[in-house]
């Protein structure tokens, strides 16, 4: 079920201060990511969950920027968009994601700045990282800016990261406080268009489906079930269906396409 946000629900200013977005490790994030990572930060199960999502909500031939991209975007590989751009800081990996058209390397955090024309793309895409940038209510600012009137930004998120770059605000919510986190970003950044209306429509957030069982897990309950009883197969169950679960809050840039 998707929750939907109202600007009426949250503060009428900036409700977060500096030391908010401060990190445990302030040492330069090129620093940090030069080293490539060729690892998946979520499990299977999240990412065929984002996947499916993403095969369900984005158009095919649609332009896609991908912010905070690397070595690969999660995109169904069945689907053909049109301009796929990765955003990120590392090099290498951003060179290895197959589903990308081309790529910029760029630290938003020391620069919020997105290196495109106004209305360049159907959808923004942010995959795990949102809890990594400092300076949200920019980069949402250049989010609405490189949008196509209609277009919709999807920031999907875990409950996993490198706690000492995450912004500290983060790290003290929980599960729901950061769906809202996230979505009240749209809610300052900026709050209304140029003719007085509301710059972001339709802004919610929804945790996806889990995954079936995998084969795996279903041996595993029916060994314990056939050594240990019914109860131990019922645990071994649950502990199979237990996974990263995915999160996404979402916003449609006001306008007719």
């Amino acid at each position: 079920m998707r929750t939907t946000f109202s600007a009426s629900e949250f503060p009428a200013s900036w409700p977060y201060t500096d030391e908010d977005f401060t990190r445990m490790d302030e040492s330069p994030d090129f620093n940090f990511y030069s080293a490539p990572r060729f690892v998946t930060h979520i499990d299977d199960g999240a990412i065929a969950a984002l996947t499916q999502y993403y095969k369900q909500t984005l158009t095919p031939g649609a332009d896609l920027c991908d912010v905070c991209s690397s070595w690969i975007s999660h995109l169904p590989k069945d689907v053909k968009y049109g301009r796929v751009v990765g955003v990120g800081m590392n090099a290498r990996e951003l060179e290895a994601n197959t589903q990308l058209t081309e790529w910029v390397q760029a630290d938003l955090n020391r620069e919020p700045k997105l290196p495109f024309d106004d209305a360049s793309f159907d959808n923004i895409l942010c995959v795990v990282s949102i809890d990594y940038l400092i300076r949200p209510r920019e980069v949402v600012s250049e989010f609405h800016r490189v949008l196509r009137p209609g277009g919709r930004v999807l920031l999907s998120f875990s409950n996993r990261c490198f706690p000492t770059k995450v912004a500290q605000k983060w790290l003290s919510l929980d599960d729901d406080g950061r769906q809202r986190m996230v979505g009240s970003y749209f809610m300052y950044s900026p709050q209304v268009t140029m003719d007085g209306k509301p710059a972001w429509v339709d802004v919610g957030a929804e945790k996806l489906p889990a995954p079936k069982r995998t084969p795996v897990a279903s041996e595993l309950g029916g060994k314990l079930g056939s050594l240990f009883g019914s109860s131990a197969a019922i645990m071994a169950a649950a502990l199979g269906n237990l996974g990263d679960p995915m999160y996404v809050v979402s916003a449609t840039k006001a306008g007719v396409s």
